[in-house]
């Protein structure tokens, strides 16, 4: 179903009609198609002529809305359920915000089980993850300098880390090749995204490796991350778990003169572990290798590091789309809500029920907090719904990154009248858009856009999945009628 209409029926339908909490009770139950009357460049045709056009494979499904009455203006195919990638992020975020709080801060903990004397700790030291997503080398620097400046000059005791404030997850997605640092472990404590820094450069006598923690401040070398260099063309990469060590091995022939990437960390706990060892050494305080606490420990607390307000947390999580800071706060958010969830998809199960209660999305169905699986199903009018019910509240769209109005040449256009914000979602052959967009004369409208080719999507072999063939142009082609939708609406809705 599809419905048009015009901005100066809306007007005269909004005196008469009242409209509910969802704003769709009322929406047209057949195709308004009036003459377009002072629309200037209104598009002609349906929303289909625009879809056909694009020339888009496999399935696609939008709704919009006015923003502030609920009145749904247009949709196709809205009921249906399809992966949302990274627009599940803007859904997280209200989870989030609803059960923790706009200033909800994170803690990592320095505890130590034993008294200090003459700046001997007789007792272990525990470096306590508290669910902070965005602790970083130059954090923990920090915590090893307070640590010093507190008088503790030797730990006769064990080094150890706690990382069970949320359960471990080996990989946000494990579909997903082993060296892509968009999917790595999640635990309780995670260090630079839980990605290890790799940089190689070609000598006379072959290659140099380093995997390191750097920060803009910092360069610290990883011990349980190693990396070889072998002589081969395929495969780039391999991985092997050991107990205490990330193995990788990377092909020759890949690697040029020089360059890097970071690979992600299997190891949270002894990875932050391993790197506030050398930080503390360098303050002069030298600690034993670092073991895995099994339980949270009692003691004195000697620092703490705090994370900056979970509301700045969130901006910067859907400006960038990082997948450990959404699994992270939503599985906090869960264990908040209901106990700590013994899974991943247990915790995104239960932020689907928490959706279909605070916002009617009965027709969503999440296998993470990310979008990263894509098994996961969301449809177009319950985020509708949920966009258009905190419109109201303001809570959503000051946290959403500006989507770039582009010309027939992929150029950004930044005096383009039209102004977007909005959670892109990407995947290979998935592609989605959800926000709220201001139309040239102010009209405020909330829209939700997905578009997904899962037939093509579940041909891709595990190792292809970096850059499957043809994935990249059939996401371009998406982008380009997510904003030809946008400018359709902003035609017809807001002249």
């Amino acid at each position: 179903m599809s419905g048009l209409i015009t901005r100066r029926f809306l007007l005269g339908a909004l005196g008469a009609i009242s409209v509910p909490g969802t704003g769709f009770a009322n929406a047209p139950v057949t195709s308004l198609r009036p003459q377009m009357r002072g629309l200037g460049g209104a598009p002609q045709g349906g929303p289909e002529t625009v879809i056909k056009a694009s020339g888009l494979s496999g399935d696609v499904a939008f709704a919009v809305a006015d923003a502030k009455t609920g009145l749904q203006l247009e949709a196709v195919g809205s009921a249906s359920g399809l992966p949302p990638a990274s627009v599940a992020k803007a859904l997280t975020a209200l989870y989030a915000l609803d059960v923790l709080g706009a200033g909800h801060v994170f803690r990592t903990e320095l505890v130590a089980t034993g008294p200090v004397k003459n700046g001997v700790l007789r007792g272990d030291l525990v470096l306590v993850g508290g669910g902070d997503p965005t602790l970083d080398t130059n954090s923990l620097a920090k915590m090893a300098g307070n640590l010093k400046a507190a008088g503790v000059r030797e730990v006769r005791g064990a080094f150890k880390v706690y990382d069970g404030a949320l359960p471990y997850v080996r990989s946000i997605d494990p579909a997903q090749p082993d060296h892509l640092g968009y999917s790595p472990s999640v635990a309780g404590i995670a260090l630079n995204f839980n990605r290890v820094h790799f940089e190689w450069k070609r000598g006379g006598k072959g290659y140099t490796v380093a995997m390191d923690a750097r920060s803009n401040k910092y360069k610290p070398q990883v011990a349980m991350a190693q990396m070889q260099v072998k002589n081969r063309r395929l495969p780039v990469y391999t991985y092997e778990e050991t107990q205490r060590v990330d193995k990788w091995t990377v092909a020759s022939q890949a690697l040029g003169k020089g360059g890097s990437r970071w690979l992600p960390v299997r190891k949270p706990a002894l990875y932050a572990g391993d790197v506030f060892q050398t930080l503390a050494r360098a303050n002069g305080i030298v600690l034993k290798n670092p073991k895995i606490a099994k339980a949270r420990p009692g003691g004195t607390v000697l620092t703490v590091h705090q994370s900056a307000p979970l509301q700045s947390i969130l901006k910067g999580m859907l400006k960038y789309s990082t997948n450990l800071t959404a699994e992270m706060v939503g599985m906090f958010a869960t264990a908040a809500r209901s106990g700590t969830p013994n899974s991943l998809k247990s915790s995104a199960q239960e932020m689907s029920r928490w959706a279909a209660a605070k916002y009617g999305m009965k027709g969503t169905s999440l296998v993470d907090h990310s979008g990263l699986g894509d098994a996961s199903r969301m449809t177009p009018q319950d985020l509708l719904g949920a966009l258009v019910q905190v419109h109201k509240q303001g809570i959503l769209r000051p946290l959403l990154k500006p989507f770039a109005m582009r010309d027939s040449k992929g150029r950004v256009l930044k005096s383009h009248p039209i102004k977007v914000d909005a959670k892109t979602g990407t995947l290979n052959f998935v592609s989605g858009l959800g926000g709220f967009m201001t139309a040239a004369d102010g009209t405020e409208l909330a829209f939700a856009i997905f578009t997904a080719d899962t037939a093509k999507r579940s041909r891709i072999k595990r190792a292809d999945r970096e850059v499957p063939e043809g994935a990249r142009a059939w996401n371009r082609r998406s982008k380009r009628l997510q904003q030809k939708l946008i400018e359709r609406w902003g035609a017809l809705y807001g002249s």
